[in-house]
């Protein structure tokens, strides 16, 4: 260990910008085994360790980096799945560079692990030579009923397979996975993944109900009859337009419609066939991880030209660093300081263009970032003749929760106490659907530590 003076920061290898864009398929390569073992013999074994401090699942990552830099791939695989639902998925969505590689001892001037590309490769190579999660715990007489089985749900459903409860996922796709599946796109994250995640827990006992609408296709009451507690992971995944002229005009779309119906389209599933970028001008509206989901799709599936419209600079974008770098690697255009003021349509109702305003920087408000303040005067045009809006999403009010005394906040987020309990006894809520747009790995967070919550009542 500590041989950062000898060794240098390497990230994981990724395949050109040019060649990628052909395909979905993922784009950084696999850590080799001694590769992952040189990188994580850099790390310098903190007493106070920021990266597993910073890390929202508090991952052993000092740990399983010094078991990988002695190349003991069954505790370093152990290590990694003990806090953690789904390591390899994280290893390769979460934004490092704003949680443990951001906090990385090593970021004053020699360069953080690469954390995230060694956990990836973890657990990749742990998959190869066999190694599986371990579901040993003796059985109980308890069922828990598990409504989305986005990240918050099979996070819930692993925890308490672990604790013996048994489980059944009820969700309205025709896959699970949530927005992992239909949201993320292939070239960050390959949909085996999930599919090989889930199988591990149907071996395990897990039951999944797909296309299964709990309020349409199972009423809520039923669950609350035949389980002994309910979790809710229903994500939050009402997006946002902006409140613009014209923002509703026939190809105009919202972030998640356009990304689910590209991946519904690549899984030859139906989908939205008038959601199509094929040869045409796009404008994305946003800065965030989504924006760059949409951009970076946009371009795979052959728009003509890709531009990323953001009302702050290339500082304060709210994604991943390494999403932003990827999507101008791959050809995206991007208009900083900019925001919309109107949807541009011709006498058909058809998109022209999108009229823009330059903005600057001001006055922090109270969270401590800088305002935004539009220049008088700087209004000016972008060609377009598709619009996508990636501002964020709210939780969606489904009409069985209030129906069944489940309280919900001003933005309609499921309210929970510190045992994530919601208003109604023996129902419990977390993820987006709870804290509003945020990140897998908090998604996770949240069912993992209400599925102790809950077998820590159920078993008592």
């Amino acid at each position: 260990m500590q041989k950062f003076f000898d060794l240098e920061r390497i990230e994981a290898r990724k395949r050109s910008g040019g060649e990628r864009i052909k395909d979905f398929d993922e784009i950084y390569e696999v850590f080799s085994v001694d590769k992952a073992a040189d990188q994580s013999e850099r790390c310098i074994q903190c007493g106070d360790p920021y990266c597993h401090n910073k890390c929202p699942l508090h991952n052993l990552i000092p740990h399983w980096l010094k078991a990988t830099a002695k190349k003991d791939l069954p505790l370093a695989f152990a290590l990694s799945n003990e806090p953690s639902p789904f390591p390899e998925v994280l290893g390769k969505i979460c934004p490092h560079d704003r949680l443990c590689e951001g906090d990385c001892t090593l970021n004053d001037g020699h360069g953080a692990i690469t954390i995230g590309s060694v956990e990836t490769f973890i657990n990749e190579k742990g998959f190869e030579k066999g190694l599986k999660p371990i579901f040993d715990a003796p059985k109980q007489d308890k069922k828990v009923a598990i409504i989305g089985a986005g990240p918050a749900g099979i996070s819930a459903a692993t925890f308490l397979l672990r604790e013996g409860i048994q489980v059944e996922l009820f969700d309205k796709q025709a896959r699970a996975g949530g927005l992992l599946t239909y949201g993320i796109p292939g070239f960050k994250l390959d949909k085996t993944d999930i599919e090989r995640r889930t199988g591990f827990l149907k071996e395990a006992g897990a039951i999944f109900h797909q296309n299964c609408e709990v309020g349409k296709d199972i009423s809520f009451e039923e669950l609350t009859q035949k389980f002994d507690a309910i979790f809710i992971g229903v994500g939050a995944t009402q997006g946002r337009k902006a409140t613009i002229k014209g923002a509703d005009a026939k190809d105009s779309y919202l972030a998640m419609e356009f990304l689910k119906a590209i991946q519904q389209k690549n899984f030859g599933e139906e989908y939205d066939k008038s959601i199509d970028v094929k040869g045409k001008k796009v404008v994305v509206v946003g800065g965030g991880d989504t924006a760059m989901d949409c951009v970076r799709t946009s371009l795979r599936e052959k728009a003509s030209s890709v531009y990323c419209a953001y009302r702050r600079d290339a500082h304060n974008m709210p994604g991943s660093k390494k999403e932003f770098i990827n999507a101008r690697e791959e050809g995206v255009d991007f208009e900083f300081n900019s925001s919309p003021k109107e949807v541009l349509v011709d006498e058909d109702g058809k998109i022209i263009g999108i009229q823009m305003i330059k903005t600057q920087l001001g006055e922090p408000d109270k969270s401590g970032r800088q305002r935004v303040q539009e220049v008088e005067g700087s209004e000016f045009i972008m060609d377009a003749d598709v619009v996508i809006f990636a501002l964020g999403f709210n939780p969606v009010k489904y009409e069985f929760l209030e129906k069944n005394g489940i309280a919900l906040d001003k933005w309609n987020g499921i309210v929970v106490d510190k045992n994530y309990e919601t208003s109604k006894s023996g129902v419990y809520a977390g993820g987006d659907c709870h804290r509003g747009a945020d990140l897998v790995v908090t998604a996770a967070l949240d069912g993992r530590e209400a599925a102790k919550a809950i077998a820590k009542k159920l078993l008592a």
